[in-house]
């Protein structure tokens, strides 16, 4: 099996130009490919997890992975997702956010001895002339076209920046700047920018008379088509400063029985023949796949030592509650406003407090846990969809747990 196969065999793969082509490029090794991560943040997130194994699977297949780091279409923002415009970030933001990137994604893709390579799309972007810009390459898009692309419909209502509407005409540019500077034949990308890819390769067409591809992966959705990587919280990090490691092993323990097996076949490196394996699990043995999937995952992002760190502290939580015989507490729809609750209602349907009084006092004491992580603010919300599967563990004191569930 190649890896174009393999990457199939996963349900990795969305949207492609050309499939032989791709095929013949990636499993001879002679795809040189790139994505394009935009520095919104100081840190990586899930969001970004697919991309990066997606780039270490084909490496470690031989080919060659570029990291485009956006330094200069930071400077614009993508509207693709978006129902508003990106807030603007300063120069010394930008730059800061894109060092932060670096040492995250060494994690993943071996940069050594020219493996791999990291630029940043700043280098030509922000040295581009408008006028010979527009001359050059704004002759080669039609407007009437652009509008059609989706990520520009769903912002049309509300208003699109004259600003965000040359991200799509930028993205293209990388892509040829890319092709020319470093051989650049692939670009792969999230199944939202399939537009962005499109006008890449179109670009480098009428430019160069050349022919180049792309390929979009299949984004990372639950069983209810909700984005994953989100929780309470906000984002789930790469950076254990922002999400710790045991947060991050129990977001993955805690998705829904629908989700694991889907998660274990997309983003871990477990063989395809032991994947197959798990697809009869039901049961009990889900909760074991669940395991394995935070624990691989955690592995990869922060390392094996503070995977089983991780995974012995959540062990170590379920046994204190008496795992399966912990006093769980099923809370229906009805007892969430939009779709959360707050930590002080939390408490007191739990049962572990009379009242809510009580509960403030317990948080602002210091004395009440989520999932193992310390609540200190009063007003703190929680997502009803958190609540499904295995749940989520409240905690009061050293020894008052309730399992909090979605009936």
């Amino acid at each position: 099996m190649g890896i174009y196969e393999e990457l199939q065999a996963r349900g990795l793969i969305a949207q492609v130009t050309d499939e032989e082509r791709i095929r013949e490029l990636v499993n001879t090794g002679k795809a040189t490919f790139y994505i394009g991560f935009d520095p919104t943040a100081d840190s990586l997130h899930v969001g970004h997890f697919m991309a990066l194994c997606l780039m270490k699977r084909l490496q470690d297949a031989g080919n060659k992975p570029i990291a485009l780091i956006g330094g200069g279409t930071g400077y614009i923002g993508d509207p693709s997702g978006r129902t508003d415009m990106r807030s603007m970030m300063t120069p010394d933001t930008i730059c800061h956010n894109c060092e932060c990137f670096k040492k995250q994604m060494s994690k993943f893709i071996d940069f050594s001895d020219d493996k791999a390579l990291m630029v940043n799309n700043a280098d030509w972007l922000l040295d581009l002339n408008y006028v010979e810009l527009l001359r050059e390459v704004g002759a080669h898009f039609s407007v009437n076209r652009m509008l059609t692309a989706e990520c520009y419909k769903q912002r049309m209502e509300k208003g699109l920046s004259f600003l965000e509407f040359n991200y799509m005409i930028m993205q293209a540019y990388d892509f040829y700047a890319l092709y020319q500077k470093y051989g650049c034949n692939l670009q792969f990308g999230g199944d939202d920018q399939w537009s962005n890819m499109l006008a890449g390769t179109e670009l480098i067409r009428r430019k160069l008379g050349e022919d180049a591809s792309a390929m979009t992966i299949t984004l990372l959705l639950n069983s209810e088509g909700k984005k994953m990587g989100k929780t309470q919280s906000g984002a789930v990090w790469l950076d254990p400063n922002k999400t710790s490691p045991f947060e991050f092993y129990q977001y993955w323990r805690n998705v829904a029985d629908a989700d694991v097996l889907k998660c274990i076949r997309m983003l871990t490196f477990l063989p395809l023949e032991e994947i197959d394996k798990m697809d009869a699990w039901e049961g009990a043995q889900l909760n074991t796949a669940k395991e394995i999937l935070a624990f691989e995952l955690t592995k990869l992002v922060h390392g094996e030592e503070e995977a089983a760190k991780a995974q012995e502290a959540a062990r170590a939580l379920f046994s204190q509650g008496a795992a399966a015989d912990m006093p769980t507490t099923e809370l229906t729809e009805e007892d969430l406003q939009d779709g959360k609750i707050d930590i002080l209602t939390m408490l007191v349907k739990s049962g572990l407090v009379p009242s809510k009084s009580e509960a403030r006092r317990a948080v602002q004491q210091g004395g009440v846990a989520v999932d193992g992580e310390k609540v200190a603010d009063i007003y703190a919300e929680f997502a009803g969809e958190d609540m499904n599967g295995e749940g989520l563990i409240l905690k009061k004191g050293k020894k008052n747990f309730r399992r909090i569930i979605i009936k």
